[in-house]
C-alpha cells in the first residue's frame, strides 16, 4: 500500500476532484455545493437515472454522467453516503417527465439516504423508485438482515438501464430491467493490500503473505485470509468457485443453464497495473470456458468502482439471458443497451463489442519465419567445431553467471533488463548448441544468422536493438571482405568486420567512448583488434567496461538519474556484459 499523496488532506479534496473530472466533457454541470454533477443535454422525454455514493471510488459515479447512462450523481465525502439533501438536489436538476430510478449499492447508509431522498421526491411531486443493488456472493444467506453489498456489478445495472432509458422505455419497462439485472449478477473481490486515504494516520494493512478474498470497497476486511497467498490461477479459480457453484447454499446465488448468456465485469480498485488486469482478464476467461463452459458475449475491464489506491480487484458475472427472463426486453436489446454508446468514462472499459469474435479467431499464429539463406561452402567461413562450440558455451555461460550483478547494477542506473536481456539471450544460444548442434559444421555464419534471430525474437530494450545492427552488419562484412582471409589473413577479417559493423551502428546511436554504454567496450575491443592479435582486442574491451565505473552517464535511461559518480558507480551494465561475453570467448580458445 503506498502511503503518499500529492494532496495531503481530504480538506475540499472531493470537490476539486469534481471540478477537474467534469473538464473532459464540456455538456456536464457541477452543484460544487452538493456535490452534484448532471448533464445538461440530457432528454427530460426519458427516464432519469440517477446514482451515487461516497467520494474515492471515481470513476463512479460522477464518471458515468451522460448520454445513455446517468442523467446525474451524486457524491458524499470518501467512503461516506450524501446526505438526503443532496439526492434530492440531483433529482431536481434532471427532473423527467417519465420518472426518475435512483440506483445505489446496497450499503446502509446510501439505502437510508436515498430512501428518504426517495420518498420526498414523491411527495414533491416526481415519480420516483429506487432499486438497491447487492452482488457480492461472500455475504452469504444466512446471518445477514440486510443482504448482498454493492460491489462493481452496480455499473452493469446502471449501463443496461441507461441504454434503455436512452432507447425511450417507459418507467416500468426501465425499472424492471434494473431489477432483473440486478438479481442475475455475482461478485467477489480480492485484495492484496488495503487502500491509503490522505491524512489518515492510521491504515490497516495485509501482510505480504496473505490474500484477502471477499473484501469490500471501503478497507472492509474479507470473508477469508489465504495464506500463504495462492498463485494466479488458483485465486480466480477460488473467485469463480464462490461465484458460480449453485449446490454452495451460501452462495448459489444465481443459476446459470448451458447456453445462457454472460457479461463479464473485472474493475480495478485502483492500485492494479493494467498489466496484471489483462493477464487476470485472460485467466478468467480460460477458466470460465474450460471449467464453467462460460464463455462471454461481453468483456468489460477497467477502472469501473475503485477504492481509492487500493491493489485490489473485483469480478463479477451476469446472466444475461435470465435478466431477460424477468422483463419485458430481450438478451438481445439487453446487449444492445450495454453497447449504446456514451460520453462517459464507460467507454474507456468496454471498448467495440457488438461483433464479436471467439478468442481462437482473435489469437494468430505469427508469420512464417523465412527459410534461413543456404550457405555455400566456398562462401563461407569456418572454424574448428570443437573449438567454436568451447568458445560459445563459455561466453554464454559467463554471461548467464554475471545476470545477478548485470540486473543490480542496471537497477541502479537503468530500467533493470540488461541482465534478464543478456542471460535470455545467452541460454536461447546454448539451446541452440545443444538442440541443433550450431556449432557441428564450424560455421561462423550459421552462428551469426542464429544470433540474429534470437536477439530480433527474444531480446527486446535498447541493448537488445543495438546488438541485432551489430550481428547483422558484422555477418555482412564478413560475406563482403571474404576475400582478405586469403591476401591479409583471418584476424584482419574480424578487425574489418567489426569496424565495419559499428560504423553501421553510428547511423541508429550517438554513443561513443565516454558516454557510458556498450560502445565503451565494442569501439575499444574494435581499435585493440587492428594489432592483429584477438587478446588485444579483450584487454581494450575490459579497460572499456572497467573505465566506465567513472564516467557520468550522457545516454539513455541512465541520464536521468542524476547519479553522482563522486561517490562510486557501478559499471555500465550493458558494457560490462559485452565484455564478459569477449572475455568468454577467448577463455574458450
Amino acid at each position: 500500500m503506498s502511503k503518499r499523496h500529492l494532496f495531503q488532506s481530504t480538506d475540499g479534496l472531493v470537490a476539486k476532484a469534481l471540478r477537474g473530472i467534469v473538464a473532459y466533457n464540456p455538456s456536464l454541470g457541477l452543484d460544487e455545493t452538493n456535490k452534484v454533477v448532471f448533464d445538461t443535454a440530457y432528454d427530460k422525454s426519458n427516464v432519469s437515472i440517477i446514482s451515487g455514493g461516497g467520494s474515492g471510488h471515481e470513476p463512479a459515479w460522477s464518471g458515468y454522467v451522460g448520454q445513455n447512462l446517468l442523467a446525474a450523481s451524486v457524491g458524499g465525502d470518501i467512503f461516506a453516503s450524501p446526505s438526503t439533501k443532496q439526492i434530492i438536489s440531483a433529482i431536481d436538476r434532471v427532473p423527467s417527465d417519465k420518472g426518475t430510478i435512483l440506483v445505489v449499492t446496497n450499503y446502509t447508509g446510501d439505502c437510508l439516504h436515498f430512501g428518504l431522498a426517495n420518498e420526498k421526491a414523491i411527495t414533491k411531486g416526481h415519480k420516483c423508485r429506487m432499486i438497491m443493488c447487492g452482488d457480492d456472493v461472500s455475504v452469504g444467506k444466512k446471518g445477514s438482515l440486510v443482504g448482498r453489498r454493492g460491489l462493481a456489478g452496480q455499473l452493469g445495472v446502471l449501463k443496461a438501464m441507461g441504454g434503455a432509458a436512452g432507447a425511450g422505455g417507459s418507467l416500468d419497462e426501465v425499472y424492471d430491467l434494473g431489477v432483473a439485472f440486478s438479481q442475475q449478477i455475482v461478485s467477489i473481490a480480492a485484495t492484496l493490500d488495503h487502500c491509503h486515504v490522505p491524512g489518515r494516520a492510521e491504515h490497516a494493512t495485509i501482510d505480504g503473505d496473505i490474500v484477502e478474498i471477499g473484501t469490500g470497497p471501503h478497507n472492509e476486511p474479507g470473508y477469508k485470509k489465504l495464506t500463504p497467498a495462492p498463485s494466479p490461477q488458483d485465486l480466480v479459480k477460488q473467485i469463480l468457485t464462490y461465484c458460480l457453484d449453485e449446490t454452495d447454499p451460501e452462495r448459489g446465488y444465481v443459476h446459470f443453464q448451458p447456453g445462457d448468456e454472460t457479461i463479464l465485469l473485472v474493475s480495478n480498485f485502483g492500485g492494479m497495473s493494467h498489466l496484471e488486469i489483462g493477464a487476470l482478464v485472460d485467466e478468467l476467461l480460460e477458466q470460465l470456458e474450460k471449467d464453467w463452459k462460460i464463455v462471454p458475449v461481453r468483456i468489460i475491464s477497467g477502472f469501473l468502482e475503485t477504492s481509492l489506491n487500493a491493489p485490489a480487484f473485483s469480478v463479477s458475472v451476469v446472466n444475461v439471458t435470465a435478466a431477460a427472463a424477468s422483463c419485458s426486453y430481450s438478451a438481445e436489446e439487453i446487449k444492445s443497451f450495454i453497447d449504446a454508446k456514451t460520453n462517459t468514462y464507460w467507454e474507456s472499459t468496454t471498448g467495440s463489442q457488438s461483433v464479436r469474435r471467439s478468442r481462437k479467431e482473435q489469437f494468430v499464429q505469427p508469420p512464417q519465419e523465412p527459410r534461413k539463406k543456404v550457405i555455400e561452402e566456398g562462401k563461407d567461413l569456418r572454424i574448428d567445431p570443437t573449438t567454436l562450440d568451447k568458445m560459445l558455451r563459455k561466453a554464454c555461460n559467463e554471461l548467464i553467471d554475471a545476470e545477478p550483478d548485470l540486473t543490480k547494477w542496471d537497477t541502479v542506473m537503468g530500467d533493470g533488463d540488461c541482465g534478464e536481456t543478456l542471460k535470455t539471450g545467452a541460454s536461447c544460444l546454448i539451446a541452440a548448441l545443444d538442440s541443433k548442434q550450431l556449432a557441428a559444421q564450424g560455421s561462423i555464419f550459421e552462428v551469426l544468422q542464429e544470433l540474429e534471430e534470437i536477439v530480433e525474437g527474444k531480446m527486446g530494450g535498447t541493448l537488445g536493438g543495438i546488438l541485432g545492427i551489430f550481428f547483422v552488419s558484422m555477418r555482412n562484412a564478413l560475406e563482403e571482405n571474404l576475400a582478405l582471409v586469403q591476401t591479409d589473413g583471418l584476424s584482419k577479417l574480424w578487425a574489418k568486420a567489426v569496424q565495419t559493423a559499428l560504423q553501421n551502428l553510428t547511423r541508429y546511436t550517438p554513443a561513443k567512448v565516454g558516454d557510458r554504454t556498450v560502445m565503451d567496450t565494442l569501439i575499444p575491443f574494435s581499435d585493440g583488434l587492428l594489432s592483429g592479435e584477438f587478446a588485444d582486442g579483450v584487454q581494450a574491451a575490459i579497460k572499456g567496461a572497467e573505465l566506465t565505473r567513472t564516467l557520468k552517464p550522457r545516454l539513455g535511461r541512465a541520464t536521468y538519474v542524476g547519479a553522482d559518480s563522486s561517490k562510486g558507480l557501478p559499471p555500465d551494465p550493458g558494457a560490462w556484459g559485452a565484455m564478459v561475453a569477449i572475455r568468454g570467448l577467448q577463455s574458450g580458445l
